[in-house]
């Protein structure tokens, strides 16, 4: 019985194509960069423009989040 269920699911996910989102990395880099300088700027002495810059990371990381849920839905849906 476990046997039929385990063939099944084997089939089912290599049916499936995997499917990547190229903004995904794009907004990973885009996150470590704007930590990264901002890690920086508070290490400088300047703490104004690194609260700006760990505002902005916060807003990239968000939206590289939504792309990923975004992504998974739809293809999820379009299977």
């Amino acid at each position: 019985m476990m046997g039929a269920v385990n063939s099944e699911l084997e089939d089912l996910f290599q049916d499936k194509k995997r499917v990547r989102n190229p903004l995904v990395p794009i907004g990973a880099f885009m996150t470590a960069g704007v930590l990264t300088a901002g890690l920086i700027s508070f290490r400088q002495g300047n703490s104004r423009l690194g609260q700006k810059l760990m505002r902005a990371r916060v807003v990239v990381q968000g939206a590289t989040v939504a792309l990923m849920v975004g992504t998974a839905y739809y293809y999820g849906e379009n299977f």
